[in-house]
């Protein structure tokens, strides 16, 4: 039961006490004057006009039951709209900022910190030492980290090496090794704009260009640069089946998503998948059955796929995407398939291996530069891209790029360029979506204000939405003094809505922002940030 002192149960007993009000015995008189004039006036001698009077003093008296729930459902009027200000000197700034908070949501935490990057100032702080869930605000901190590590122009490189012989014929008498290096342009969303190929197709051509002709062995997959953990701390179970929380691998390809195709074939099914596979078993359960309809789901394994269902033979078949639980494999067995369709002969399968020590370059292809992979990793919240540069943050010689090795490093950099004390962040994941992650608001700006003198700053404020322009930000502070001024991450979960970057004030002062909220209010809460955004944006000192 909950208790009395809580919202939830104040709202229980305030209904309970309107149906007892509602439900009272009430007079005659009370309940109806009209039967009360009709017993003065009515002869007392019949006792069916008792009965029949009797009936209509409880019939009156007792309301019915679709006025009883009436009653319990009403509720409050709607709040009202949470709207900007035009403050002047920083003590107004600060009564507006929590005018609108103390207005904002019904429940939920709090942690907001606004810096001026000008004078050095705190403007305004709301629980900015609290540890708060960041969303995908935590994506500030991986861009942070990675563009401190490698600079913008940085490009991670994919190898190709081989375990043995290169004949003057062409033949490989050994096995060819990709190695991955968790690079997230590794996808066909980076395809030739010119020539319409893919990475993959690249570099089976300069594979083959680099003179193999054939394989005696095996394509291997290495995926050692990256810790084996594929799912990091904190994901929850219901996010796994989802596109934007696909398997982390140094070994990955088209951001680790896998589309299978099924169509009526005669009196079997034909399976194609996008990325092409080969050199790993497929069995193919698909019945062709009567109708149109289809209905297809893929099982995964480590070392095989089945799928499963039905496909009419008079319809057009079945497309479906799933998330590919080992990449590593999958991506092995697509540069398989590349291989092959430049002409290459391969006479082993696919797996998964370390490369054998000292194996030489066959060829490479490095990836996009750095900055324009933070680009699309802020500008979309892509959690794939965030998940693999934490990691590369981390990788050096002899060090695994792992999410603990990252958070240890992330903790280190902002301590030593930002002084953010270490306990106050836990990074699980470079995304945010981990339930295990925790930031400070005051540990944002701090972020924040060094990054606005960083060599890379540019870099990172360009990567950033604008409000009422771009992104994830396009339709919120439109019309405002926010409006293509504000640059900020956006950050938002089932408990989450967060808010972080940097806004020009309207004397030019310009100010470094940290809005989080964990919490159900989600929607009052952004509306609450758009408030703050835009008033920061009006103020002058």
């Amino acid at each position: 039961m909950p208790s009395l002192l809580s919202s939830r149960g104040v709202r229980q007993w305030v209904a309970v006490a309107v149906l007892l009000a509602v439900a009272a015995p009430l007079s005659p008189a009370q309940a109806n004057p009209a039967v009360a004039s009709v017993r003065a006036l009515a002869p007392q001698t019949g006792g069916t006009n008792k009965r029949r009077t009797a009936t209509k003093r409880r019939a009156a008296a007792k309301p019915s039951a679709t006025k009883v729930r009436s009653v319990a459902k009403k509720r409050a009027p709607a709040p009202a709209p949470l709207k900007y200000t035009a403050p002047r000197g920083s003590s107004q700034l600060a009564l507006d900022l929590s005018a609108i908070l103390s207005r904002s949501t019904r429940s939920g935490s709090w942690g907001v910190a606004v810096v001026s990057l000008e004078s050095g100032d705190t403007l305004f702080t709301r629980n900015a030492d609290r540890q708060l869930l960041p969303a995908s605000t935590m994506k500030l901190y991986t861009s942070a980290v990675a563009l401190e590590r490698f600079g913008a122009d940085y490009r991670f490189v994919t190898e190709v090496l081989r375990e043995g012989a290169l004949g003057s014929d062409g033949t490989l008498r050994g096995n060819l090794v990709l190695r991955g290096a968790g690079d997230p342009s590794f996808s066909r969303r980076f395809t030739d704009e010119t020539s319409g190929e893919t990475p993959m197709a690249t570099i089976a051509r300069l594979v083959a260009q680099a003179g193999v002709r054939r394989v005696s062995g095996d394509i291997i997959g290495d995926a050692s640069a990256f810790e084996d953990r594929a799912v990091p701390e904190g994901w929850r179970s219901r996010y796994l089946g989802a596109s934007y929380a696909a398997r982390v691998s140094a070994l990955s390809y088209n951001e680790n998503l896998l589309r299978v195709t099924v169509k009526p074939a005669g009196k079997s099914a034909a399976i194609t998948f996008e990325p092409a596979l080969s050199g790993i078993p497929v069995i193919n359960s698909v019945r062709v059955v009567a109708g149109r309809g289809a209905r297809v789901s893929v099982i995964q394994r480590e070392g095989s796929l089945e799928v499963r269902g039905t496909v009419g033979a008079a319809g057009s078949g079945r497309s479906v995407q799933v998330v590919a639980e080992h990449p590593a494999l999958i991506t092995t067995a697509a540069f398989r398939a590349a291989l092959e369709a430049q002409g290459i002969d391969v006479g082993g399968g696919a797996r998964l291996a370390r490369a054998a020590s000292g194996a030489p370059r066959v060829t490479m292809l490095p990836s996009a530069p750095l900055g324009e992979l933070v680009l699309t990793m802020n500008g979309e919240s892509n959690n794939h891209f965030a998940e693999l540069l934490f990691r590369n943050a981390a990788r050096s010689a002899g060090v695994v790029g792992s999410a603990d090795n990252a958070n240890i490093l992330l903790r280190r950099f902002l301590w030593e360029k930002a002084r953010v004390q270490p306990t106050d962040i836990y990074a699980a994941d470079g995304s945010g979506l981990s339930t295990a992650d925790r930031v400070t608001p005051r540990s944002m700006v701090q972020l924040l204000d060094y990054a606005s003198r960083a060599p890379w700053r540019n870099v990172l404020e360009q990567s950033l939405p604008v409000a009422g322009r771009t992104e994830t930000l396009r339709r919120r502070m439109k019309y405002t003094p926010a409006m293509g001024n504000l640059h900020a991450k956006t950050g938002t979960t089932n408990d989450v809505a967060s808010l972080g970057g940097y806004v020009t004030a309207r004397d030019g002062e310009r100010l470094a922002f940290s809005f989080i909220y964990n919490g159900r209010d989600r929607w009052r809460a952004k509306e609450a940030m758009d408030a703050m955004g835009a008033t920061l944006a009006n103020y002058q000192r």
